[in-house]
């Protein structure tokens, strides 16, 4: 369970307001970085205060997520499309491949799809209902019919924001919740730096 919960420490119908949120909501283009900090805040069952963490992360399109948790303690999760590395002081703690744990895919893809703006790919996975204008939108996400639990572990994600991606909200099956926060966020083709690109690097194998 402690593993689990370390591992997380780690978008309405055509012709809605929809069309307008992907006008300001741009889809990352390869070679872009998305930048920001996160506060992260899970509601396990049985405990009355949530798990709250705090960091901040590093998308760079095509390749991966880098997620670094400063608070409570410092911890560093890589996830690309060939699963999730684990870094504590520079060391790898923890490799989980994509095709043995599918969720992870499909962690890496939510969390890729919604940061970026990737709409489509985010239509995929789920039912999408979108709601507000350019300015503050929210999208209502839900498993597609059919989809498999154990690579889609979610009864629901919301998603709000404007420019960036503000908050998301995840319910999953098992009662647990999570609650994503993001704020600081710039966009842009500066690149990533020699510890950055090594650690997409590592992970990628």
């Amino acid at each position: 369970m402690r593993r689990r919960r370390l591992l997380f420490g780690l978008a309405a119908a055509a012709g809605t307001p929809g069309h307008r949120v992907r006008a300001q909501f741009r889809t990352m283009v390869r070679g872009e970085v998305l930048r920001g900090q996160f506060t992260q805040e899970r509601q396990i069952k049985g405990f009355e205060r949530p798990l709250v963490s705090a960091g901040d992360f590093v998308l760079a399109s095509g390749l991966g997520l880098i997620w670094r948790t400063e608070r409570p303690f410092a911890i560093v999760t890589i996830i690309t499309a060939a699963g999730l590395v684990q870094e504590v002081d520079g060391a790898e703690t923890t490799r989980l491949a994509a095709v043995r744990l599918p969720f992870f895919a499909r962690l890496y893809e939510l969390l890729g799809g919604a940061l970026s703006g990737d709409w489509e790919a985010l239509e995929t996975q789920f039912q999408v209902t979108r709601h507000g204008d350019a300015r503050q939108w929210d999208l209502a996400l839900m498993p597609q019919a059919g989809a498999d639990k154990l690579s889609m572990p979610f009864s629901s994600v919301m998603l709000r924001g404007g420019q960036f991606l503000d908050e998301v909200r995840i319910v999953r099956l098992d009662g647990d919740s999570d609650r994503l926060a993001f704020s600081g966020q710039t966009l842009g083709t500066g690149g990533l730096s020699d510890a950055e690109a090594a650690a997409l690097r590592r992970a990628g194998k």
